[in-house]
C-alpha cells in the first residue's frame, strides 16, 4: 500500500522526510510519480486529481492538506472513502497570529497611517479603547474558538456566530440565521472564519454590511467565495465599512488591475493566514491512519451533507 501526496512540492519533500523517519514501512510518493495506482490507499491533496474513483480504485482515506474542503467535488469521491480535513495544530496557531494582527491593525487605524505615510503627512487619530471596540467572529469551529481565546487578552467585547449553537466562556454566542442580525448589529470588527458551503457562499454582501454598525471593518480569512467583491467596494465608498483586511479572493492569485490592489481602505495578503506545518501534519495523518486501521472514530472526518 502507498501514501500519495499531491500539493506544494517543496513541503512535500518535508513530508517525505518525516514519513521516512516515522513510517518507513509505508511507501510515500510525490505527485505526479504515483507508481501503481492500485497500490494507493491514502491520498493527501490540495487540488484533487481528476477521476479519483477510477484511477485509485483501492483508496481508503483522502486527506485535505488544509483546514477547508470546498475545493473538493464530493460527487467525484467514492462514497465509502472518508474525507479528512487537516486538524494539525500549526494551522490554528498561524491563523490565530494572523487574525490577531489584522484585528489590531484595524483597531489601531494602521491603514489610515499607511495612507498618511504615503502622503508624507501626519494627522491625529484618537485612540479607541479596546473595551469600546466590539469584535465578532463568524464560524466557531476549531479556528474560530482559538482566535477568540487569544483576543480575550486585549479586552475587546467578543461575540461569535455559528450555524449551530455554541457556548464559549466570556463570548456572546449566537446560533442560526435568525440570530445573525443581532450578532452583526453589535460588531465593529467582523472576522469571517466560516467554511465555504452553498449556504455561506456570498454571505459577505451588501445586505450584511448594512446591518453592521456604520463604519465597521472586515477581516476575511475564510474563502474568497464568501465575499461579493463588488459589494465590498460599494460598501467602502458608501461608508458602510471603513476598512478591510483580505487574505483570500475569488480568483487567486488576484489578477492585475483588480480594484483590491490599489484600494486605500483594503489591506491584502496572498492567502497566507495559516499554513500546514509538515511535521505536525504528518503526525496527524499517521495517527488518523492508525485509527482507521483499528476501526476507531476519525477526527476531522467531513460530513458531506454539511460540506465541512
Amino acid at each position: 500500500m502507498t501514501f500519495l501526496y499531491k500539493a506544494n512540492a517543496t513541503r512535500g519533500m518535508e513530508w517525505a522526510r518525516f514519513f521516512a523517519a516515522r513510517a518507513p514501512d509505508l511507501p510515500f510518493r510525490l505527485w505526479p510519480d504515483i507508481g501503481d495506482p492500485a497500490q494507493v490507499r491514502y491520498l493527501a491533496v490540495w487540488t484533487p486529481p481528476e477521476n479519483i474513483a477510477v484511477t485509485f480504485r483501492n483508496l481508503e482515506l483522502v486527506f485535505s492538506v488544509g483546514a477547508g474542503v470546498d475545493q473538493f467535488d464530493f460527487s467525484q469521491l467514492p462514497p465509502h472513502v472518508p474525507l479528512i480535513r487537516m486538524l494539525e495544530p500549526g494551522i490554528a496557531e498561524s491563523m490565530v497570529e494572523y487574525v490577531t494582527m489584522a484585528v489590531l491593525a484595524l483597531h489601531r487605524d494602521l491603514l489610515h497611517f499607511i495612507a498618511q505615510q504615503r502622503e508624507q503627512t501626519w494627522r491625529e487619530i484618537r485612540i479607541t479603547q479596546a473595551a469600546k471596540r466590539r469584535v465578532g467572529v463568524m464560524g466557531l469551529g476549531l479556528l474560530g474558538q482559538a482566535v477568540l481565546e487569544r483576543l480575550k487578552a486585549f479586552g475587546f467585547p467578543l461575540a461569535g456566530w455559528n450555524r449551530s449553537p455554541r457556548t464559549i466562556q466570556d463570548v456572546s454566542c449566537y446560533g442560526g440565521r435568525q440570530a445573525l442580525p443581532e450578532f452583526l448589529a453589535q460588531t465593529d470588527i467582523l472576522v469571517c472564519l466560516l467554511p465555504l458551503t452553498d449556504e455561506t457562499r456570498g454571505i459577505l454582501n451588501t445586505s450584511l454590511f448594512e446591518v453592521l454598525p456604520r463604519g465597521a471593518q472586515l477581516v476575511n480569512v475564510g474563502r474568497g467565495g464568501h465575499l461579493v467583491e463588488a459589494d465590498l467596494i460599494e460598501a467602502l465608498e458608501r461608508g458602510l465599512l471603513s476598512a478591510a483586511v483580505l487574505d483570500v479572493a475569488e480568483q487567486e492569485p488576484l489578477p492585475a488591475g483588480h480594484p483590491f490592489w490599489s484600494h486605500p481602505r483594503i489591506l491584502l495578503t496572498p492567502h497566507i493566514a495559516s499554513m500546514t506545518t509538515p511535521e505536525t501534519a504528518v503526525e496527524f495523518v499517521l495517527d488518523t491512519i492508525g485509527r482507521h486501521r483499528r476501526g476507531e472514530t476519525l477526527p476531522g472526518r467531513v460530513d458531506r451533507e454539511r460540506g465541512y
